[in-house]
């Protein structure tokens, strides 16, 4: 199960920097779909030969939320909007793919340095997790459309659950549901936020919002 888990680590990586690289947004809903099911094998394998009710039910309820719910969500808002494209973001897709493998490298310097009571089931999830939440930081600093920055917000926390399966075993499955709870709240608000965005702007380019100060 390591060599799988070790494989999950490093898809992971790929997801992260494909999102990177990506200028249609309902690619990049489909990617972060993508990730969401790898989550929920990564909690399954981060505990081979432990499985019990909680696991099942943290995998379970990830790849329902993360992978389906989620991206259910962020399609509908997109038909809203009427959006194909994240046009012109801040920080061009080859300089944020760059971006994203030294987040990676930085990660791994970090990983090795960071004192972790007992030791992961992977050595790859640490500098995973870390990668992650630097690339969703890095989304929603970069780009400019509301969607694509709640897609930033979703990666963010997918590095969160990536540690927390991995690394926090004794961690209640309280915690971890009251996390995705809150992910949802928040992935429901930012729909209706770019509806009623797109509606009153024509557009859901963030940058624009600067008119409501005039």
């Amino acid at each position: 199960m390591r060599a799988l888990l070790d494989t999950l680590m490093v898809l992971l990586t790929f997801t992260n920097l494909r999102l990177l690289g990506l200028s249609r947004i309902n690619a990049s809903i489909r990617t972060v779909a993508a990730q969401g099911v790898l989550l929920g094998f990564v909690a399954l394998a981060a505990h081979a030969g432990h499985w019990n009710a909680r696991i099942l039910i943290v995998a379970a309820v990830g790849i329902a939320i993360k992978g389906i719910a989620f991206p259910v969500l962020l399609f509908r808002a997109l038909r809203a909007a009427k959006i194909r494209r994240e046009v012109e973001p801040f920080v061009g897709y080859i300089p944020s793919v760059l971006a994203g493998m030294a987040a990676f490298l930085i990660s791994l310097w970090v990983a090795a340095r960071l004192p972790l009571p007992g030791g992961p089931a992977s050595d790859l999830i640490v500098p995973t997790a870390l990668s992650t939440m630097l690339v969703g930081l890095l989304l929603i600093v970069s780009r400019k459309k509301a969607l694509s920055q709640a897609l930033g917000y979703l990666v963010f926390e997918n590095g969160i659950y990536v540690f927390g399966v991995g690394v926090a075993y004794e961690a209640p499955a309280l915690v971890e549901m009251g996390i995705l709870l809150d992910v949802f709240v928040a992935v429901f608000v930012m729909g209706i936020t770019v509806f009623h965005i797109a509606r009153e702007f024509d557009s859901i380019d963030t940058t624009r919002l600067a008119a409501l100060k005039e």
